[in-house]
């Protein structure tokens, strides 16, 4: 079995594994991996610069789940 191969954003420099079992998994600086759908929704629909890797998130819809939401004060 082929082993994931790192891509690595040159504008947000996120790093995506590409060819992962079940889908490619994108390695964020804080939480557990996620995906190309998740990144789009949280960074990448917000910026608009050549080069970015991940531009149409997968094309698919997001969800509430995948877009940032900081934990509630207490």
């Amino acid at each position: 079995m082929a082993m994931a191969a790192p891509q690595t954003c040159p504008v947000c420099g996120v790093k995506i594994l590409v060819g992962c079992a079940g889908g490619d998994r994108v390695l964020f600086s804080v939480g557990p991996p996620g995906t190309r759908l998740k990144l789009y929704a949280r960074v990448c629909r917000h910026i608009d610069k050549p080069g970015c890797i991940n531009q149409n998130g997968g094309n698919q819809s997001a969800s509430s789940k995948d877009y940032y939401k900081p934990d509630a004060p207490k």
